[in-house]
């Protein structure tokens, strides 16, 4: 399965019309939050990916919220926000959790706190490929990464977890067992599954 993932486009029109091209060679792309900037600029950013006729796996990133994201994402047939939850495209599992974790300095940010993670995550089946916007602890995170994010991926073993948040890491890869971690970026990464 050819995935494309990408994160953080922060309101970068342009680079969203490039990722819409980009996936027409897509099975699935998964979009790992921060669409907008601190709140604003989140539904012109949706309109501009909404090209992508790939099912699309969203996640809200800490510059937006849940609620907003899927408000945002209505209408959009190939769209799914994944928050908490999972979904199987052509037999394949996936799981998302977004929100910056733990919880960062900035009182705008929609954050969880590592409790509030590690609930969400206890729905994820093992094997499926995590989508989150938060790194895991001590990988591709610059020592800002999830502590449940990282209990979550040595217990479930997801074959690929994606995320982002971390500007600083964009790029970066890192493995805990068998499970490639790669932080994205706005760039658009390819990967197969």
């Amino acid at each position: 399965m050819k995935l494309l993932a990408f994160s953080d486009l922060h309101r970068d029109l342009g680079q969203a019309r490039r990722l819409v091209e980009m996936a027409r060679d897509a099975d699935v792309v998964i979009a790992a939050g921060d669409f907008a900037s601190i709140h604003r600029g989140l539904e012109p950013t949706i309109d501009a990916l909404r090209g992508i006729e790939a099912p699309t796996l969203l996640v809200p990133g800490n510059n937006e919220t849940e609620a907003a994201l899927r408000e945002a994402c209505s209408g959009w047939e190939a769209a799914r926000v994944v928050h908490g939850e999972g979904v199987e495209v052509d037999g394949m599992a996936f799981y998302g959790l977004g929100a910056g974790v733990p919880v960062t300095p900035w009182d705008w940010s929609f954050d969880l706190d590592e409790q509030q993670a590690a609930e969400k995550l206890a729905g994820c089946p093992e094997g499926a490929v995590l989508a989150l916007h938060s790194p895991p602890k001590g990988h591709v995170d610059a020592g800002l990464g999830s502590e449940a994010i990282l209990r979550a991926i040595e217990e479930k073993r997801p074959p690929l977890a994606v995320c982002g948040h971390i500007h600083q890491c964009w790029g970066e890869e890192s493995q805990v067992g068998e499970t490639r971690i790669v932080n994205l970026g706005p760039s658009g990464t390819v990967l197969e599954v």
